[in-house]
Protein backbone atom coordinates (compact mmCIF):
# COMPACT_ATOMS: atom_id res chain seq x y z
CA UNK A 1 0.00 0.00 0.00
CA UNK A 2 3.31 2.24 0.45
CA UNK A 3 4.98 3.40 -2.53
CA UNK A 4 7.99 5.03 -1.72
CA UNK A 5 7.94 7.17 1.35
CA UNK A 6 4.86 9.47 1.34
CA UNK A 7 2.43 7.88 -1.25
CA UNK A 8 -0.23 5.65 -0.47
CA UNK A 9 -1.77 2.84 -3.43
CA UNK A 10 -5.23 2.45 -2.75
CA UNK A 11 -5.57 -1.75 -4.30
CA UNK A 12 -9.21 -2.24 -3.06
CA UNK A 13 -10.44 1.49 -4.95
CA UNK A 14 -13.07 3.23 -2.77
CA UNK A 15 -15.67 5.37 -4.84
CA UNK A 16 -16.55 8.91 -4.60
CA UNK A 17 -20.26 7.76 -4.92
CA UNK A 18 -21.44 11.31 -4.67
CA UNK A 19 -20.59 14.87 -4.19
CA UNK A 20 -22.34 18.24 -3.39
CA UNK A 21 -21.35 21.61 -3.83
CA UNK A 22 -22.16 25.26 -2.71
CA UNK A 23 -21.38 28.68 -4.20
CA UNK A 24 -22.06 32.14 -3.52
CA UNK A 25 -22.84 35.65 -5.86
CA UNK A 26 -19.77 35.43 -7.81
CA UNK A 27 -19.38 32.09 -8.07
CA UNK A 28 -23.17 32.09 -9.69
CA UNK A 29 -21.73 34.48 -12.03
CA UNK A 30 -18.47 32.60 -12.70
CA UNK A 31 -17.34 30.84 -15.46
CA UNK A 32 -18.92 26.94 -14.14
CA UNK A 33 -21.89 27.61 -12.78
CA UNK A 34 -23.42 24.60 -13.35
CA UNK A 35 -21.19 22.46 -11.68
CA UNK A 36 -22.77 23.74 -8.19
CA UNK A 37 -25.63 21.72 -6.98
CA UNK A 38 -26.65 25.08 -4.79
CA UNK A 39 -26.59 28.82 -5.70
CA UNK A 40 -26.96 31.82 -3.06
CA UNK A 41 -27.68 35.07 -4.47
CA UNK A 42 -26.67 37.00 -0.94
CA UNK A 43 -23.37 36.33 0.54
CA UNK A 44 -25.25 36.84 4.46
CA UNK A 45 -27.30 33.92 3.31
CA UNK A 46 -30.09 34.37 5.64
CA UNK A 47 -27.10 34.78 8.46
CA UNK A 48 -25.97 37.54 11.03
CA UNK A 49 -22.73 36.72 9.89
CA UNK A 50 -20.04 35.78 7.31
CA UNK A 51 -18.14 32.86 9.75
CA UNK A 52 -22.13 31.57 10.34
CA UNK A 53 -22.91 31.58 6.34
CA UNK A 54 -19.62 29.27 5.73
CA UNK A 55 -21.10 27.03 8.33
CA UNK A 56 -24.51 26.61 6.20
CA UNK A 57 -22.56 25.85 3.42
CA UNK A 58 -21.10 23.55 4.52
CA UNK A 59 -24.05 21.60 5.72
CA UNK A 60 -25.66 22.33 2.81
CA UNK A 61 -22.69 20.90 0.62
CA UNK A 62 -23.05 17.72 2.47
CA UNK A 63 -26.60 17.50 2.50
CA UNK A 64 -26.15 17.17 -0.84
CA UNK A 65 -23.85 14.93 -1.20
CA UNK A 66 -26.13 12.46 0.93
CA UNK A 67 -29.31 13.21 -1.38
CA UNK A 68 -27.34 12.42 -5.01
CA UNK A 69 -26.32 9.28 -3.05
CA UNK A 70 -28.23 5.77 -2.92
CA UNK A 71 -27.32 5.73 1.27
CA UNK A 72 -28.94 7.32 4.04
CA UNK A 73 -27.11 9.51 6.58
CA UNK A 74 -27.34 7.09 9.56
CA UNK A 75 -25.00 5.08 7.57
CA UNK A 76 -22.05 7.19 6.65
CA UNK A 77 -19.43 6.51 9.76
CA UNK A 78 -17.14 9.81 9.54
CA UNK A 79 -16.92 13.47 8.45
CA UNK A 80 -13.71 15.12 7.80
CA UNK A 81 -13.28 18.57 7.36
CA UNK A 82 -11.63 21.55 7.90
CA UNK A 83 -11.70 24.92 7.05
CA UNK A 84 -9.59 28.63 7.59
CA UNK A 85 -11.59 30.34 10.32
CA UNK A 86 -10.50 30.36 14.01
CA UNK A 87 -9.71 27.02 14.84
CA UNK A 88 -11.97 25.63 12.52
CA UNK A 89 -15.11 26.86 14.34
CA UNK A 90 -17.27 26.41 10.68
CA UNK A 91 -16.70 22.91 10.36
CA UNK A 92 -17.08 21.87 13.95
CA UNK A 93 -19.99 23.48 13.92
CA UNK A 94 -21.89 21.86 11.04
CA UNK A 95 -20.52 18.68 12.53
CA UNK A 96 -22.34 19.49 15.57
CA UNK A 97 -25.29 19.86 12.99
CA UNK A 98 -24.59 16.59 11.08
CA UNK A 99 -24.23 14.65 14.21
CA UNK A 100 -21.21 12.24 12.72
CA UNK A 101 -17.88 11.07 14.08
CA UNK A 102 -15.69 13.99 13.11
CA UNK A 103 -12.15 14.20 12.37
CA UNK A 104 -10.91 18.28 12.04
CA UNK A 105 -8.43 18.96 9.89
CA UNK A 106 -6.17 22.30 9.39
CA UNK A 107 -4.28 21.89 6.06
CA UNK A 108 -5.25 25.69 5.26
CA UNK A 109 -6.67 25.56 1.21
CA UNK A 110 -4.64 21.95 1.09
CA UNK A 111 -7.65 20.58 3.43
CA UNK A 112 -9.82 19.17 0.04
CA UNK A 113 -7.05 16.47 -0.43
CA UNK A 114 -6.11 15.58 2.67
CA UNK A 115 -9.79 14.71 4.20
CA UNK A 116 -9.70 13.09 0.81
CA UNK A 117 -7.27 11.11 0.76
CA UNK A 118 -7.45 10.24 4.58
CA UNK A 119 -11.21 9.28 3.67
CA UNK A 120 -9.96 6.58 1.29
CA UNK A 121 -7.07 5.70 3.26
CA UNK A 122 -9.31 4.58 5.89
CA UNK A 123 -12.12 2.83 3.39
CA UNK A 124 -9.30 1.22 1.83
CA UNK A 125 -8.29 -0.31 5.21
CA UNK A 126 -12.06 -1.22 6.18
CA UNK A 127 -12.12 1.00 8.67
CA UNK A 128 -15.13 2.61 7.28
CA UNK A 129 -18.14 1.96 4.77
CA UNK A 130 -18.98 5.82 4.08
CA UNK A 131 -16.93 8.60 4.90
CA UNK A 132 -17.88 12.20 4.64
CA UNK A 133 -15.20 14.81 3.39
CA UNK A 134 -14.93 18.00 2.11
CA UNK A 135 -14.55 22.22 3.34
CA UNK A 136 -15.58 25.61 2.74
CA UNK A 137 -14.92 29.34 2.71
CA UNK A 138 -16.37 32.49 2.73
CA UNK A 139 -14.94 35.49 0.73
CA UNK A 140 -16.04 37.63 3.69
CA UNK A 141 -14.76 36.00 6.75
CA UNK A 142 -11.24 34.88 5.14
CA UNK A 143 -10.92 38.74 4.28
CA UNK A 144 -11.63 39.61 7.14
CA UNK A 145 -9.67 37.17 9.36
CA UNK A 146 -6.06 37.26 7.16
CA UNK A 147 -6.19 40.86 5.26
CA UNK A 148 -9.07 43.41 5.63
CA UNK A 149 -12.20 43.29 5.99
CA UNK A 150 -13.99 44.44 2.69
CA UNK A 151 -15.40 47.29 3.81
CA UNK A 152 -12.07 48.72 4.66
CA UNK A 153 -11.59 49.02 1.01
CA UNK A 154 -7.71 48.11 1.26
CA UNK A 155 -5.98 48.76 -2.27
CA UNK A 156 -4.72 44.72 -3.53
CA UNK A 157 -1.82 44.20 -5.59
CA UNK A 158 -2.23 42.10 -8.77
CA UNK A 159 -0.67 39.09 -7.23
CA UNK A 160 -3.83 39.24 -4.48
CA UNK A 161 -6.38 36.10 -5.14
CA UNK A 162 -10.27 36.20 -4.62
CA UNK A 163 -11.57 33.70 -1.76
CA UNK A 164 -13.98 31.34 -3.39
CA UNK A 165 -17.26 31.45 -0.89
CA UNK A 166 -18.51 28.47 -1.73
CA UNK A 167 -18.30 24.27 -0.27
CA UNK A 168 -17.61 21.06 -1.56
CA UNK A 169 -17.86 17.80 -0.37
CA UNK A 170 -17.44 14.13 -1.25
CA UNK A 171 -19.35 10.72 -0.31
CA UNK A 172 -16.33 8.47 -0.52
CA UNK A 173 -17.50 4.16 -0.21
CA UNK A 174 -16.37 1.41 -0.12
CA UNK A 175 -17.96 0.17 -2.90
CA UNK A 176 -20.20 1.57 -5.67
CA UNK A 177 -21.00 3.88 -8.53
CA UNK A 178 -18.54 6.20 -9.34
CA UNK A 179 -14.74 7.92 -9.71
CA UNK A 180 -12.51 5.74 -7.77
CA UNK A 181 -9.83 7.20 -5.54
CA UNK A 182 -6.44 5.26 -6.54
CA UNK A 183 -3.65 7.00 -4.21
CA UNK A 184 -2.17 9.62 -2.32
CA UNK A 185 0.74 11.90 -1.85
CA UNK A 186 0.93 13.31 1.44
CA UNK A 187 2.49 16.62 1.15
CA UNK A 188 5.91 18.10 2.80
CA UNK A 189 5.77 21.65 4.57
CA UNK A 190 8.05 23.51 1.47
CA UNK A 191 9.06 27.27 2.90
CA UNK A 192 11.10 29.23 0.38
CA UNK A 193 11.35 32.45 2.59
CA UNK A 194 7.86 34.55 0.79
CA UNK A 195 6.37 36.92 3.51
CA UNK A 196 3.62 38.70 1.53
CA UNK A 197 0.01 37.37 2.38
CA UNK A 198 -0.78 38.77 -0.65
CA UNK A 199 1.20 36.51 -3.13
CA UNK A 200 0.01 32.84 -2.15
CA UNK A 201 0.18 31.52 -5.34
CA UNK A 202 4.19 32.24 -5.67
CA UNK A 203 4.20 30.97 -1.21
CA UNK A 204 2.47 27.79 -2.46
CA UNK A 205 4.16 27.03 -5.96
CA UNK A 206 6.97 25.05 -4.68
CA UNK A 207 4.56 23.13 -2.30
CA UNK A 208 3.07 21.74 -5.77
CA UNK A 209 5.99 21.37 -7.67
CA UNK A 210 7.40 19.23 -4.48
CA UNK A 211 4.40 16.98 -4.52
CA UNK A 212 3.84 16.70 -8.09
CA UNK A 213 7.50 15.55 -8.53
CA UNK A 214 7.02 13.01 -5.49
CA UNK A 215 4.49 11.72 -6.52
CA UNK A 216 5.51 10.66 -10.19
CA UNK A 217 9.01 9.47 -9.10
CA UNK A 218 7.05 7.26 -6.56
CA UNK A 219 4.36 5.72 -8.75
CA UNK A 220 7.12 5.59 -11.37
CA UNK A 221 4.43 7.60 -13.81
CA UNK A 222 5.41 10.65 -16.31
CA UNK A 223 2.72 13.22 -16.10
CA UNK A 224 1.12 12.10 -19.37
CA UNK A 225 0.05 9.34 -17.13
CA UNK A 226 -2.38 11.55 -16.18
CA UNK A 227 -5.15 13.57 -18.78
CA UNK A 228 -5.25 16.57 -16.47
CA UNK A 229 -2.63 17.65 -13.56
CA UNK A 230 -4.62 20.01 -11.32
CA UNK A 231 -3.88 22.48 -8.55
CA UNK A 232 -6.25 24.23 -6.27
CA UNK A 233 -5.41 27.63 -5.78
CA UNK A 234 -2.26 28.97 -7.28
CA UNK A 235 -3.66 31.33 -9.64
CA UNK A 236 -1.89 33.21 -12.65
CA UNK A 237 0.78 33.91 -10.57
CA UNK A 238 1.40 30.83 -8.86
CA UNK A 239 0.85 28.46 -12.10
CA UNK A 240 3.13 29.89 -14.09
CA UNK A 241 5.96 29.83 -11.44
CA UNK A 242 5.14 26.17 -10.82
CA UNK A 243 5.16 25.52 -14.70
CA UNK A 244 8.71 27.34 -14.57
CA UNK A 245 9.80 24.85 -11.75
CA UNK A 246 8.78 21.27 -13.25
CA UNK A 247 10.20 22.41 -16.46
CA UNK A 248 13.14 23.45 -14.65
CA UNK A 249 13.27 19.62 -13.29
CA UNK A 250 12.78 18.16 -16.27
CA UNK A 251 8.81 17.20 -15.79
CA UNK A 252 6.93 17.20 -18.87
CA UNK A 253 3.73 19.13 -17.91
CA UNK A 254 1.90 21.16 -20.75
CA UNK A 255 0.14 24.01 -20.61
CA UNK A 256 -2.96 22.36 -21.86
CA UNK A 257 -2.31 19.12 -19.14
CA UNK A 258 -1.98 21.48 -16.41
CA UNK A 259 -4.96 23.15 -14.87
CA UNK A 260 -5.48 25.13 -11.49
CA UNK A 261 -9.02 25.24 -9.93
CA UNK A 262 -8.54 29.13 -9.05
CA UNK A 263 -8.39 29.79 -12.65
CA UNK A 264 -11.87 27.75 -13.79
CA UNK A 265 -14.00 29.05 -11.42
CA UNK A 266 -14.22 32.49 -12.38
CA UNK A 267 -14.26 33.83 -16.10
CA UNK A 268 -11.47 36.13 -17.13
CA UNK A 269 -13.15 39.28 -16.94
CA UNK A 270 -14.58 39.32 -13.12
CA UNK A 271 -12.67 41.18 -10.37
CA UNK A 272 -10.41 38.38 -9.15
CA UNK A 273 -7.09 39.27 -9.45
CA UNK A 274 -4.68 36.67 -10.15
CA UNK A 275 -7.31 34.22 -9.49
CA UNK A 276 -9.40 32.19 -6.94
CA UNK A 277 -8.14 30.91 -3.93
CA UNK A 278 -9.36 29.70 -0.22
CA UNK A 279 -9.56 26.33 1.15
CA UNK A 280 -13.45 25.67 -1.66
CA UNK A 281 -11.32 26.48 -4.32
CA UNK A 282 -10.14 22.88 -4.69
CA UNK A 283 -13.33 21.77 -3.24
CA UNK A 284 -15.45 22.93 -5.58
CA UNK A 285 -13.37 23.03 -8.56
CA UNK A 286 -12.63 18.64 -8.13
CA UNK A 287 -15.99 17.57 -6.64
CA UNK A 288 -18.13 19.90 -8.65
CA UNK A 289 -16.51 20.36 -12.16
CA UNK A 290 -13.50 18.31 -13.00
CA UNK A 291 -14.86 14.72 -10.98
CA UNK A 292 -18.05 15.09 -13.17
CA UNK A 293 -16.06 15.67 -15.89
CA UNK A 294 -14.52 12.10 -15.11
CA UNK A 295 -18.29 11.03 -14.33
CA UNK A 296 -18.88 11.70 -17.89
CA UNK A 297 -15.87 9.58 -19.73
CA UNK A 298 -14.14 12.94 -20.91
CA UNK A 299 -11.28 12.28 -18.42
CA UNK A 300 -9.92 9.05 -17.71
CA UNK A 301 -7.73 9.97 -15.32
CA UNK A 302 -6.72 13.23 -13.33
CA UNK A 303 -4.13 14.04 -10.42
CA UNK A 304 -5.86 16.61 -8.29
CA UNK A 305 -2.94 18.60 -6.09
CA UNK A 306 -4.27 20.86 -3.63
CA UNK A 307 -2.02 23.33 -2.21
CA UNK A 308 -2.17 25.48 0.93
CA UNK A 309 -0.29 28.47 2.47
CA UNK A 310 0.18 27.75 6.53
CA UNK A 311 0.38 31.22 7.71
CA UNK A 312 -2.13 32.88 10.40
CA UNK A 313 -2.65 36.61 10.94
CA UNK A 314 -0.70 36.30 13.84
CA UNK A 315 2.87 34.81 11.94
CA UNK A 316 2.15 37.57 9.42
CA UNK A 317 2.63 40.53 11.98
CA UNK A 318 5.59 38.98 14.10
CA UNK A 319 7.12 38.95 10.21
CA UNK A 320 7.48 35.11 9.52
CA UNK A 321 7.65 33.31 6.25
CA UNK A 322 4.64 31.63 4.57
CA UNK A 323 5.06 27.65 5.25
CA UNK A 324 3.24 26.22 2.55
CA UNK A 325 2.28 22.05 1.92
CA UNK A 326 0.25 19.99 -0.70
CA UNK A 327 -1.76 16.97 -0.72
CA UNK A 328 -2.18 15.01 -4.43
CA UNK A 329 -4.95 12.40 -5.03
CA UNK A 330 -5.01 10.52 -8.04
CA UNK A 331 -9.05 9.70 -9.17
CA UNK A 332 -9.78 7.44 -12.25
CA UNK A 333 -12.97 7.36 -14.37
CA UNK A 334 -14.74 3.90 -12.66
CA UNK A 335 -17.09 1.77 -13.55
CA UNK A 336 -21.00 2.71 -14.68
CA UNK A 337 -22.46 -0.73 -12.61
CA UNK A 338 -21.94 -2.51 -9.52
Amino acid sequence: MLAGHRTWIFENEPVIISTGTVGGPMEADGNIPEAFDILHDDIWMNQSSFEKAQRTMMEEACQAAIKNSVIQKEQVQFFISGDLINQITPSSFAAKTLDLPYFGLFSACATSMEGLALAAFLINGNGADYILSGTASHNAATEKQFRYPTEYGGQKPPTAQWTVTGAGCGLVAKAGVGPKVTSATIGKVVDMGVKDPFNMGGAMAPAAVDTIEAHLRERNVDASFYDLIITGDLGQVGREVSLDMLQKKHIEVTEENYKDCGLTIYREDQPVFSGASGTASSAVGAYGHFIQLLKKKELNRILVVATGALHSPLSVQQKDSIPCIAHAVSIEAGSDVL
